[in-house]
């Protein structure tokens, strides 16, 4: 049986990834200040962030139509599909509407949505492992239990160098973000498996800040050694090497790999932001 995985395009693949022919990136739409910005490959990074700095309204995204969803499931007979985190997008409803309405007209087919109860590097974890498991060969049914049971094993933090984005967004307030801005305080974010954000920790300065964003994973108490870790980007390599030689050092893992944030995933990261799964 062949196989597809179709992705919203918050999922930071690779090119190397996409290269491989197994999946398709289903495009979000990104609105700044009333213009619609398509998140496909025209997304211009360095406009898109000059644009979210000059705003002054909110920022958002809104997800793909089903229709757009539709027409990927015709790609192979078995498909898989990853999403945003259902609390933080429509794009999952959307993907699974998709679902209904293409079985309306085809037949039942095997179409499994993937609410990934997170973003950005928890999705290219995902659909890294559902290509690793459809590879093999498996039965659907089997990936579908195997990539579930995953899902619920990931962990997702993030730290940004500005709160500005969140603040617009109304999931901070103005008096906080200005605090943090003039204190230089950098919050430790992580997404819990509830799909919703919360603040872990906190740090004065971005080194720190990432360092204790490694301090709190090992605090889990997880043996983290064989787990796969990625970590994105947004015009900070240099920082997110920092970060992976602080979880080879401190958790022993060697599986780190660092990707550059696409167009939604840079909305929330925003310029000098690091995101990372495992």
């Amino acid at each position: 049986m062949s196989f597809h995985i179709v992705c919203d395009s918050c999922t930071d693949l690779t090119e190397e990834d996409l290269k491989k022919g197994c999946y398709t990136l289903v495009p979000l739409t990104l609105l700044v200040d009333g213009e619609e910005i398509i998140d496909d490959e025209t997304f211009d990074q360095a406009d898109f962030l000059a644009k979210v700095a000059a705003s002054k309204e909110s920022v958002k995204s809104a997800c793909p139509a089903p229709e757009s969803y539709m027409e990927a499931y015709s790609k192979a007979d078995d498909i898989y599909v990853v999403t945003l985190s259902a609390e933080l997008s429509g794009s999952y409803n959307s993907a699974v509407l998709g679902k209904n309405l293409y079985e309306e007209e085809n037949g039942t087919k095997n179409i499994h949505v993937v609410n990934s109860r997170g973003a950005a590097t928890t999705q290219v974890l995902i659909a890294r492992k559902l290509n690793e498991y459809a590879s093999q060969g498996m039965p659907f049914e089997e990936v579908v239990d195997k990539i579930e049971e995953y899902t619920t094993s990931l962990r997702t933090y993030f730290v940004l160098e500005t709160l500005e984005v969140l603040r617009k967004n109304g999931r901070l307030s103005r008096l906080s973000a200005t605090i943090a801005g003039a204190l230089n305080i950098k919050p430790v974010m992580i997404g819990t498996r509830d799909g919703v954000i919360q603040k872990a920790a906190q740090a004065r300065g971005m080194k720190k800040a990432l360092a204790k964003m490694v301090e709190h994973m090992g605090s889990e108490g997880r043996n983290l050694t064989r787990r796969q870790f990625v970590i994105s980007h947004c015009n900070c390599y240099e920082r997110a090497v920092y970060v992976k030689e602080l979880i080879k050092k401190h958790l022993h893992a060697e599986d780190v790999d660092i990707v550059d944030t696409k167009g939604v995933s840079s909305l929330y990261a925003c310029d000098g932001g690091i995101i990372v799964s495992y």
